[in-house]
């Protein structure tokens, strides 16, 4: 399914059901390497699927819901298919700031996402430009209208220092003020 967010379009599913996550590392070409990240409704759904210490708290409270994915070491027995590869032990988590994501994973849970774009391609700014993209390979478009913009921050919380994997919507020195 194809969903607006607060920062581009993304393709969501189900992490729990089988082979709903290969369907989409299919669709979108990319490498099975590559983890995806999972979209929560809060800290509380985070905190099912993530170890949340006070660090990342802390983070979460500053800029969520917002454009920042937080790395974190996966909770025990929590097994969703998220890819393969380095970090395959914790999973990226992000609270979007729009009603469509964050009421789908309230109603159904965490759901593993990623831009709606071929990988390494830009991500289209309309519904119908996305679904053209990908065709038969999304069963459902939602249209929110125009999302534009920068792909979210990405930090890394597992190790002793906040590590940038990339830079987006928030910027790295705010990050660091609240978690360096």
């Amino acid at each position: 399914m194809v969903i607006p967010t607060d920062t581009v379009y993304g393709v969501a599913v189900d992490p729990r059901v089988e082979g709903a996550t290969a369907r989409l590392f299919d669709a979108k070409r990319r490498p099975f390497d590559v983890r995806l990240p999972v979209l929560v409704d809060g800290v509380e759904q985070a905190r099912e699927v993530a170890t949340v210490d006070h660090r990342a708290r802390a983070v979460m409270a500053r800029f969520w819901p917002g454009g920042l994915t937080i790395v974190l070491p996966m909770c025990a027995g929590v097994d969703l298919a998220l890819g393969d590869g380095a970090g395959a032990s914790t999973v990226g988590v992000r609270c979007p700031n729009h009603d469509v994501p964050t009421r789908l994973c309230a109603a159904v849970g965490p759901l593993a996402t990623t831009s709606a774009n071929l990988h390494g391609q830009p991500t289209p700014p309309t519904a119908a430009e996305v679904e053209a993209l990908f065709g038969e390979a999304v069963a459902v478009v939602v249209d929110g209208g125009r999302c534009e913009g920068e792909p979210s921050t990405v930090v890394d919380l597992t190790g002793p220092a906040p590590r940038l994997i990339r830079e987006g919507t928030v910027a790295w020195s705010d990050v660091l003020g609240v978690a360096g």
